[in-house]
């Protein structure tokens, strides 16, 4: 059991997501006892056994369906299997078995720039779950920020040019050196990307501005609606530390709005 629990947090510290497998029932003849686990990643059984054989072949299968479903709740299963009827064994027992997908930092949150707000941003939302990537051409910079499994740093001279890169979930952030470099990111993603987060560091002066460089672009009049500038709610000063607790709260915000159950 405490080989389980280490190949779990090993895991967990490689930030790769995996299926827990607990047999929490059996009635009659069973190949496994009641409590014993397995770890199933996307390459298959990484860990332990509830029995081998066609009964562990079909836990495997539905462990892998739950980590292909979206990440969203429930991410837990319970089911009940008839090994005769269901497995297709000779044996006559039945088995009931808890799944519990562990899909770490699912939530992908892309900074561009890793500047002073960076700096105080994304150690901040290292403390989350989520997944963070910070892209710059300032080496230095990069270099300041806090090593964690949890963060990809990309050196890019050419920051427009990671965005057809980038997951089609990411929450996308452009606290870059100043507008010059913020504006071709950004008409990028409003060119040739549909995120559900895209913000913008600034005033409200710099918002209208981009706004209308969005209209001489030629990029529709939704465009201008589809990012955050100023970014962040409005709460603080201009501080780094406050800066980056509002743009945390307003990332929070809008992944709560995106993964609230619909209503009836």
């Amino acid at each position: 059991m405490l080989t389980y629990y280490e190949k779990l947090q090993g895991l967990l510290l490689q930030n790769r997501a995996f299926v827990s497998v607990t047999m929490v029932k059996g009635i009659g003849s069973i190949p496994q006892v009641p409590g014993a686990k397995m770890l199933v990643t996307s390459e298959g059984l990484y860990h332990g056994t509830i029995g081998g054989g066609k009964l562990e072949k079909r836990t495997i299968e539905e462990a892998l369906q739950l980590l292909a479903e979206p990440d969203q709740q429930p991410a837990t299963r319970l089911v009940e299997w008839s090994l005769g009827q269901d497995i297709g064994m000779t044996c006559g027992g039945s088995v009931s078995l808890f799944f519990e997908r562990f899909n770490p930092n699912h939530w992908h949150i892309v900074v561009f720039g890793a500047g002073h707000v960076a700096q105080a941003l994304i150690p901040m939302l290292l403390t989350l779950d989520c997944r963070v990537t910070c892209i710059d051409p300032r080496p230095e910079w990069l270099a300041q920020l806090p090593t964690s499994p949890k963060l990809t740093c990309v050196l890019a001279e050419h920051m427009p040019a990671q965005v057809p890169l980038l997951p089609d979930n990411a929450f996308v952030v452009l606290v870059t050196m100043g507008h010059t470099t913020d504006k071709p990111i950004l008409l990028e993603i409003l060119r040739t990307r549909s995120f559900p987060y895209v913000g913008a560091i600034g005033s409200r002066a710099k918002a209208i501005r981009l706004r209308n460089e969005i209209t001489e672009a030629g990029l529709p009049e939704s465009a201008k609606q589809a990012f955050f500038c100023p970014i962040g709610l409005d709460l603080g000063s201009n501080h780094p530390q406050e800066i980056a607790i509002s743009i945390a709260a307003q990332l929070i915000q809008e992944r709560d709005k995106i993964n609230q159950p619909a209503k009836p």
